[in-house]
């Protein structure tokens, strides 16, 4: 958009300036260009027929503006055609344009005599050589951009299988060793166990359709709702306590810390044998605070697991923040910050 003003400001100037004539020339002139404007505006069509529709224009002012800024229009076509139709599309259409531009130079006699005319050609030589390695580079940084994205999303679906299907998991198997140690002591109890087993397994078909499929609208996310479920499925074992209005945290990161509790929770059953956990989480609107401690067996490994390591990457990604203390034979502490509202 920037060269087309410079372009128009140029062309109007030479009209005004007396330069060249101001006929219906420069009025083709800068109808083409609002056009072009027009055209980047809409940013509508098949890339391909835009490509040819713009390249038409760019010709047009370039044969149309007597300033001889007009040319410069001329190098996007490589630039552009590289992006749409390809490296081998690129480096033709820049081929294409310098033979129009030498075509355009013969019909002057004598143009390769005239020293004026031999340097514009070199300067558009020079032009088309860095719009195609501009091209180049940015096309290169494209896919570069791409390939992170799809990394990015391929680390989330981990993330979201581990988070989820690996605490439904865990709660399966501590209901079936329940259910498998009071059998011959309490069948109610043993059979209540088989029937919180059954709703784990069919809790964690639910997400693992959700994390293949279209997550759903964060407005549709209630974190105290989610909490409250989580918690009850852990037993008495698991105390909640919950301060503040989520509605007034950014609703991004409201699932974030969802996940860290779920996390922290199947930590605590599953590698510290806690007795008690406590979660308790802080809204505000400067920042929202969850913290579980448990009175677990507590670890000293300074490593973290896949599971901390993709909880710290969710926060990160909502510009929170982890905090892990944990003490041997002490317990552990996981403190998980977001940002407020926004």
């Amino acid at each position: 958009m920037f060269l087309y003003v410079t372009v128009l400001v140029a062309g109007l100037y030479s009209a005004v300036a007396g330069l060249c004539p101001f006929d219906l020339r420069t009025v083709g002139f800068v109808g083409a260009l609002l056009v072009l404007v027009t055209l980047e505006a809409l940013r509508r069509g098949p890339a391909g027929l835009m490509l040819a529709v713009r390249g038409g224009l760019y010709v047009a002012v370039a044969l149309l503006d007597c300033s001889g800024m007009g040319r410069a229009l001329l190098l996007l076509i490589p630039f552009v055609g590289y992006f749409v139709l390809g490296r081998r599309a690129g480096y033709g259409l820049a081929v294409l344009c310098l033979g129009g531009v030498v075509a355009a130079l013969s019909t002057r006699p004598g143009w390769y005599e005239d020293t004026e005319a031999i340097s514009d050609l070199l300067m558009f030589v020079i032009g088309l050589v860095f719009a195609v390695a501009m091209a180049a580079v940015a096309h290169r940084h494209a896919e570069q951009a791409a390939a992170l994205a799809t990394a990015a999303e391929r680390h989330r679906l981990a993330r979201d299988i581990h988070d989820n299907v690996g605490h439904h998991l865990t709660v399966i198997s501590v209901q079936l060793e329940k259910s498998a140690a009071f059998r011959a002591i309490d069948a109610d109890a043993a059979d209540q166990a088989l029937t919180d087993a059954r709703e784990s397994a069919r809790l964690a078909l639910e997400d693992v359709r959700r994390s293949v499929g279209m997550l759903r609208a964060q407005g549709q996310f209630s974190l105290a709702a989610a909490l409250t479920a989580l918690v009850g499925r852990f037993g008495a074992a698991v105390t909640l306590d919950i301060r503040g209005d989520e509605s007034v945290v950014d609703g991004t990161a409201l699932p974030v810390l969802y996940h860290a509790a779920q996390e922290s929770l199947t930590n605590a059953h599953r590698h510290a044998c806690a007795d008690r956990v406590t979660v308790e989480v802080e809204l505000g609107r400067r920042e929202a605070r969850l913290v579980v401690a448990d009175d677990g067996k507590g670890f000293a490994a300074r490593t973290e697991g896949f599971g901390l390591r993709g909880m710290r990457e969710r926060l990160e990604l909502v510009g929170g923040s982890l905090r892990v203390d944990s003490v041997l034979g002490e317990g552990t502490r996981v403190t998980a910050t977001v940002p407020g509202s926004r």
